[in-house]
């Protein structure tokens, strides 16, 4: 099977797609190439902007998965047109041209911000989204445009998915359980804004796990699956992260809790992609901490700007 993924040098992608070759998989890739390119060398890499991507590109692949637009709140917020421009038609303009040349199936990775500040309740796929900010409104309008052309020749797999966390070769330390783990090493401090709001923690490697579970379902299957490893609130994570590096690394490490208000709160059912999908997370805030531990002279470099992504678009943008 040929497998087209844009934005697959990026975070999640730099993980998945070496195991998507190692199943047999023919996996090319399109991407601006902002973060530079950390993917296996025997990887077909094309540096261009989706939107300069033709129907008789797409020509061939069975499956095409977006991964590509601006990833995070900072980002939205700093560029809200670009947020739109690439969160909200990107995905739209590859899913029609994807259609177009006859693709099977297209996967859309999506983001539980959709939900926005909900009340202590678990929410599944049919709750109400939201979201009152750039990013969260961004991602629910690609979702929309893309979930609306599937039919019986071409499937439509949204992921909702939880705060992405985990090393990958192209690294971020700009992510909940990364970040709590670089000031850890870096001020042996953890800085908590409120302790009180519920996150869903996404490992990478469960991440691609998920994708893995898309492509491979049966070829009628469209919909929206949320994905993450485990609902926690903020304060429990930084919790895991000081008990895991005091007992592997003998640090101590210092708490800061501040009580901030912040308008994200949201806890999500992932039982829709356990039952559908046979998606079935076996990672959680502990192992991510041992992941990170075990690569942390991989990206020892904290202040270097390409972990950022904020910093990477700043400096795009000048």
């Amino acid at each position: 099977m040929k497998i087209l993924v844009a934005g697959g040098a990026g975070y999640i992608g730099s993980t998945l797609i070496p195991k998507l070759a190692d199943r047999g998989y023919e996996v090319d890739v399109v991407d601006l190439l902002w973060f530079g390119n950390q993917l296996p060398q025997n990887i077909h890499v094309i540096k261009k902007d989706v939107f300069d991507l033709k129907e008789s590109d797409i020509e061939g692949y069975q499956q095409v998965i977006f991964l590509a637009g601006l990833s995070n709140d900072p980002m939205a917020e700093f560029s809200p047109s670009m947020n739109f421009i690439y969160n909200a038609a990107a995905p739209a303009y590859l899913a029609y041209i994807s259609k177009m040349a006859n693709v099977r199936r297209f996967i859309y990775a999506g983001s539980c911000s959709v939900y926005g500040y909900t009340v202590n309740e678990l929410y599944d796929e049919t709750a109400p989204a939201n979201s009152k900010y750039p990013y969260g409104i961004s991602k629910l309008q690609g979702e929309k445009a893309v979930l609306q052309m599937s039919d019986d020749t071409f499937s439509v797999i949204c992921f909702r998915q939880g705060t992405v966390s985990g090393y990958s070769p192209r690294m971020r330390l700009d992510l909940i359980v990364n970040t709590m783990f670089k000031t850890c090493i870096e001020k042996e401090e953890i800085i908590i804004n409120n302790p009180s709001i519920w996150r869903p923690i996404l490992s990478i490697e469960d991440a691609c796990s998920a994708y893995i579970r898309a492509i491979e379902a049966s070829e009628e299957l469209s919909g929206i699956f949320n994905v993450a490893s485990g609902n926690y609130t903020v304060g429990e994570v930084a919790d895991v992260v000081k008990s895991v590096v005091e007992s592997n690394l003998g640090m101590k490490i210092k708490l800061t809790i501040k009580h901030l208000q912040d308008f994200r709160n949201y806890k999500v059912s992932i039982d829709k992609a356990k039952n559908v999908l046979s998606f079935k997370p076996i990672h959680d805030v502990s192992s991510i901490l041992n992941d990170l531990i075990k690569n942390k002279d991989l990206f020892k470099d904290f202040a270097n700007p390409k972990y950022y992504n904020i910093k990477v678009l700043e400096a795009i943008k000048k």
